[in-house]
């Protein structure tokens, strides 16, 4: 339509010295702030000279979803965090935008992608697959991913949001859509795909990191430390310009199961929030119909919509990793 956007702005600094491609992105769901905040007071530093950049070359997109950041609302037209990748024909706005970032993404080497959240919480980050040569994510960065993942400062770390999409995935493919673009695309294998999946799958590597509850006076504080943490980790800045990270490691969590959310008539058992504990056996929510969602195993809820969309993610299980982050 000739009333939305037609651009995105992007910041790029090249250090003169050779060094890492980092690209910082924003506001892939509008009503996600506290990155455009961090964004613009880094550009502010960097024009000023109160914060120099050494080597590499720094990009910075502070509203990837003009659309939806105008609206102030998560989307524009769908979720851009979803099937990420370049379309053949545009449907939607979230299709354009694709095209010009997914290249974006593919000219670099690594990713951080700021976020927040709907309820109230601390800071996690999204971490990806270990190595492997599979089909799903292969990946060989684990190393260099667990490092930026542990040094951005957070006290948790989750992993296993593409493999469990996929089992969601895979239920999902078993029932019958209504016919509309929404349903289509919840049930194409690609949905689980966003910034970070498609940043691997072009060799590179990166985490999501959500900052805090999307009004938290706090996250855009702690989204810019996460910039200069990163920028310190990949020696693009001086180590000295933000303070070390906590050295008691965060918790390690592992994302194992995804429940959607069948009908309008489906509802929580009570007001959860992300990383709540639920015990083996203990009632989460109920179908329309009355029977019980109880929980498989002991572990966390994550990501609880009591507002899904029938046919969406309505809450996952995490339990505790054993992974190592070296």
């Amino acid at each position: 339509m000739s009333d939305h956007p037609t651009h995105l702005r992007i910041h790029q600094f090249a250090g003169l010295r050779a060094g890492p491609r980092l690209l910082v992105s924003a506001a892939v769901h509008g009503n996600e702030v506290c990155g455009v905040a961090a964004i613009q007071r880094l550009v502010a530093e960097l024009d000023s000279g109160a914060l120099r950049l050494l080597r590499g070359t720094l990009s910075l997109i502070p509203i990837v979803n003009p659309l939806a950041h105008a609206l102030g609302r998560r989307e524009g037209e769908r979720n851009l965090n979803r099937n990420l990748r370049p379309a053949v024909i545009a449907q939607d706005f979230e299709d354009r935008i694709a095209g010009p970032l997914c290249r974006w993404l593919a000219d670099h080497e690594v990713l951080l992608d700021l976020h927040s959240f709907q309820g109230q919480g601390q800071p996690f980050a999204m971490l990806g697959p270990r190595n492997n040569s599979g089909e799903l994510e292969p990946f060989a960065h684990e190393l260099a991913e667990a490092r930026l993942a542990a040094c951005v400062g957070t006290g948790r770390i989750v992993e296993g949001w593409l493999s469990t999409y996929a089992l969601g995935l895979q239920r999902r493919a078993a029932r019958t859509g209504d016919g509309t673009r929404r349903a289509t695309l919840q049930q194409d294998p690609h949905y689980g795909v966003g910034t970070t999946e498609y940043m691997r799958s072009q060799g590179g590597y990166g985490i999501t990191l959500e900052c805090g509850q999307h009004e938290d006076p706090a996250a855009p504080e702690f989204a810019y430390r996460a910039i200069l943490r990163t920028l310190v980790l990949l020696g693009m800045v001086e180590p000295g310009v933000v303070a070390p990270r906590p050295a008691e490691p965060p918790e390690l969590l592992q994302l194992y199961e995804v429940i959607d959310r069948e009908h309008e008539g489906d509802r929580f058992e009570r007001a959860w929030v992300s990383f709540d504990a639920v015990r083996k056996g203990q009632q989460i929510g109920s179908r329309h119909d009355g029977t019980p969602v109880l929980a498989p195993d002991d572990g966390r809820i994550v990501f609880p919509a009591a507002n899904a969309q029938p046919g969406s993610e309505w809450f996952y299980l995490a339990r505790a990793s054993e992974r190592r982050l070296g």
